[in-house]
Order: structure tokens, then sequence, then C-alpha cells
């Protein structure tokens, strides 16, 4: 697993106005807590906090103003929807030794048999692991499957030291036969089809709205000339 080492600061100001600050200076805002210690606030260098990030349960060690390190696994990110740079982290205070369950990618390996369509139904498994321990990913072959084969959780060859915490029967690959040429000219107009009736009801309800006001106008000029 990946594992890096961040010098953070302990924040003394809080609020939206003092977050933005903290982005301003390409420092991310972030909260540190578990073990029933209280939450400490801390600010983390942007930079190398985006590069940890990347990797899927990342440990980091952190030196918070010279105290002794601490150890922690992002338990949340939270990014800007549009841009994508990071806005907050929360913090999971972890300990040698102690076992946590995480979510480990699936990756496959491989390639199935000709004119089959290979669906990754579940990308991601929850086990239990050290948390200096934790897998970056689990590897699965699907080489020379056939259309109609299934993998479940329970079939996965976990990492040493890892056990499975999902539910054995989740489905994890699904190996169906790849569509046809025909398949897919017939789904792409089924598709057209449906796009233009419902742009033809839309243009309906817009068009039909000037002429039922004018209808009413119309059924009111006789009693106003009246």
């Amino acid at each position: 697993m990946s594992d890096v080492k961040i010098i953070a600061e302990l924040r003394t100001e809080f609020g939206k106005g003092a977050a933005r600050r903290l982005r301003r200076s390409d420092k991310v805002p972030a909260v540190l807590y578990g073990h029933g210690t209280d939450p400490l606030h801390l600010s983390l260098p942007g930079h190398e906090t985006m590069l940890a990030l990347k990797s899927r349960n990342v440990l980091i060690t952190l030196d918070i103003d010279g105290r002794k390190n601490e150890l922690a696994l992002p338990k949340h990110v939270q990014r800007d929807p549009l841009k994508g740079f990071i806005e907050h982290v929360d913090l999971i205070l972890v300990r040698r030794g102690e076992k946590v369950v995480v979510d480990v990618r699936v990756v496959t390996v491989g390639e199935a048999a000709p004119e089959t369509l290979v669906n990754l139904e579940n990308p991601t498994v929850a086990v239990q692991a050290e948390a200096t321990q934790l897998p970056e990913r689990i590897e699965v072959s699907i080489e020379g499957l056939e259309a109609g084969t299934q993998i479940h959780a329970g079939d996965l060859a976990l990492p040493p030291g890892a056990t499975l915490e999902a539910d054995e029967d989740l489905l994890v690959v699904n190996v169906t036969m790849a569509p046809t040429a025909e398949e897919l000219e017939a789904e792409g107009a089924g598709e057209v089809e449906e796009a233009a009736e419902v742009a033809a009801e839309v243009e309906g309800e817009v068009v039909g709205e000037p002429v039922a006001a004018e209808a009413s106008a119309a059924e009111e000029t006789p009693s106003d000339q009246a």
C-alpha cells in the first residue's frame, strides 16, 4: 500500500471565510478524529495532499506541529464539483496493528473469450486488513472466460492478511455475449426514435400554450362586447 508523510499545521480559524483563505494559499482544511480523541482541525499542503489522495486507502503519516507522528486514513474527501480541487478532507486516526475495513478496487486481468462482454458489476469490494497493510487492489483473472461466467466476492483471491467483509454472493464480474452489430444498430435506432418522440412532446407543449391562451381570449371577447 502507499505510505506518505505530510507536514500538517493546527488550525485556529474556522468557518467558510477561513477555509477560503486557506485554499487561496494552496492549503487544504482537514479534521483528524478517532479512537475517542478530540478532533484536531488541521491545514494540509495542497499539492502534497492532492498527490497522496490519488492512491486509494493511502496511509498518511502526519507530522503535526512538532508533535509525535500520527497515522491516518482518508475517510471522506470533498471536492469542488466543477474544478475538482480538494475542498476538505476527513481523516481517521489509526494505530499500527489495528484492523480496519476499507473498499478495495477490483482489477480484471487477461482477455475473456471472443465475442464476449466483461461487466465489472462492483468495482470495489469491502475487506478487512491491518491499517499498515491495506491492499491497493484485488486482481481477478478473466482469461478465456466464456459468456455466462459470473465471479462473486467469495470467489476472489484476497491478498495475504485480508479477509472479506462484503457478502460472498455479491456479483463482481459478469461475462455476457457481446451485442451483435444488428442489435447495436437496432438499439441506436430505438434511442433516436425515443428522442424524437420526447422532442415532439416538448414542442407540442410549448406551441400548445399560446393556442390555449388565444382560445381563452376568443371565448372572453363576446361577453366583453355584450
